[in-house]
């Protein structure tokens, strides 16, 4: 089983990047879980999404406290948020961010492997608002593999309609200009 940890803020598309990924999941014949953690918290507060993707039946409900994959849809979360605190050994932080590796590691303190794209550049040049879900999602993809391509973008086509060509064509380049370290 693969547990993913979503850091953004409200507002920002956390629990659709979630739902999103466990609707591609459950297409490919795995068994899956997407939920949000938030309180009373305004649009743009610190939130938390949980997805858990299984070739097995998922018996557990409760939230994701070590997770394999940490994915941050706002840069200046990891300022805030110590968004690798329970990462599994050999887990992956997912990044927006412009900054070099070198960057991350110095500001952030983030020791594990990492994967960073500007998905707030991509986001604004292709969806022509810096929404970055969608566009984080095709870091994940390049990272992890947890799903497929084709199951991802029939979710995006049942959930956006007409605006899911501009958030796969965001998606796509996402996974290509992610960069993988480590």
């Amino acid at each position: 089983m693969k547990e993913v940890r979503i850091h953004g803020r409200g507002g920002q598309g956390g629990v659709t990047s979630a739902e999103l990924v466990a609707t591609a999941a459950i297409a490919q014949g795995k068994y899956a879980q997407a939920f949000p953690s938030f309180g009373p918290e305004r649009r743009g507060a610190p939130v938390a999404a949980f997805i858990r993707v299984s070739d097995t039946q998922i018996r557990t409900r409760e939230k994701v406290y070590t997770p394999d994959i940490v994915l941050v849809l706002d840069p200046s979360l990891p300022g805030l948020v110590n968004v690798a605190e329970g990462l599994k050994e050999g887990g992956i932080v997912i990044l927006n961010t412009e900054l070099s590796e070198s960057e991350v590691r110095e500001k952030f303190g983030i020791q594990s492997r990492l994967a960073m794209v500007d998905a707030t550049k991509i986001a604004t040049e292709e969806l022509g608002l810096p929404i970055t879900n969608t566009t984080m999602l095709g870091a994940l993809l390049k990272a992890t593999g947890i799903v497929d391509k084709e199951p991802l973008f029939e979710a995006l086509e049942k959930r956006f309609g007409r605006l899911a060509e501009k958030n796969k064509k965001a998606l796509e380049r996402a996974m290509n200009e992610t960069v993988v370290t480590g």
